[in-house]
């Protein structure tokens, strides 16, 4: 670390990184890796089986450990687990690049807002994409918790703030999926959490919709091939959340 980085590092506000986690093994660690940048990486785990919290720990995490409470739920609980009070919270998939870094290091030497919403780039199948809506993905991820927190709801959560909401520039990379058997298998379950309407005529009438939207308003023809099954995959998604 160069004289100058250090005179940032000792005169920022100080930044606790929170992710939560179940058998992440496959990336956590990863993760951790792009946040350690950050004063302190906060992990809330449920119920690993595997070698998620020894990684995690192995990284120089802090580990804790409870039970499921729901997606707002399980990150307010572990926002709330942080020493510091500015977060970032950080999905076990998702990497914090070192221009991100160097954005949020320069940031917090005098905070101008109490949240800032960040981009995302998301990978399917292997591919960055960059239409179909999908890009920047844009959601609060840095804030000061005392002004800000996670809605209470089960599934898409989303930091809510009281006080002026900031964007910065630089995106964070997300590796969402790798094939599309897990596509199909997390979107499964995430219609079914977020189900609770179920009607017939929207399950006829939008998932056409959700295509077109996607596909030609968004511009997801412009990822080719990718961007075709995406659309096709996410009206899929759409039929599932009015069906059940």
């Amino acid at each position: 670390m160069s004289v100058a980085s250090g005179e940032m590092q000792r005169l920022r506000t100080p930044l606790s990184v929170v992710m939560i986690a179940r058998n992440e093994e496959s990336v956590i660690g990863d993760a951790i890796v792009s946040a350690g940048f950050a004063d302190e990486v906060v992990v809330l785990d449920n119920g690993s089986t595997d070698r998620t919290c020894a990684i995690a720990r192995e990284k120089g995490a802090v580990v804790h450990c409870g039970e499921w409470l729901g997606f707002g739920a399980q990150k307010n609980r572990a926002v709330s687990l942080a020493r510091h009070d500015w977060v970032f919270v950080l999905d076990c998939d998702e990497r914090i690049t070192s221009a991100l870094q160097d954005e949020i290091r320069a940031e917090l030497l005098q905070p101008s807002c109490s949240a800032y919403q960040v981009a995302r780039l998301n990978s399917f199948f292997g591919s960055f994409i960059r239409h179909g809506g999908l890009y920047p993905d844009y959601s609060i991820r840095l804030f000061d918790r005392r002004a800000a927190r996670f809605n209470d709801v089960p599934v898409h959560e989303s930091v809510q703030s009281n006080g002026v909401v900031g964007r910065l520039q630089q995106h964070m990379m997300h590796l969402a999926y790798e094939s599309i058997e897990e596509f199909i298998d997390k979107q499964n379950r995430y219609s079914s959490l977020q189900a609770g309407g179920r009607s017939r005529l929207k399950a006829l009438l939008h998932p056409p919709w959700t295509f077109f939207r996607f596909y030609i308003l968004k511009g997801g023809l412009f990822d080719g091939w990718i961007g075709f099954l995406l659309a096709r995959l996410y009206a899929q998604y759409t039929f599932w959340k009015y069906i059940k």
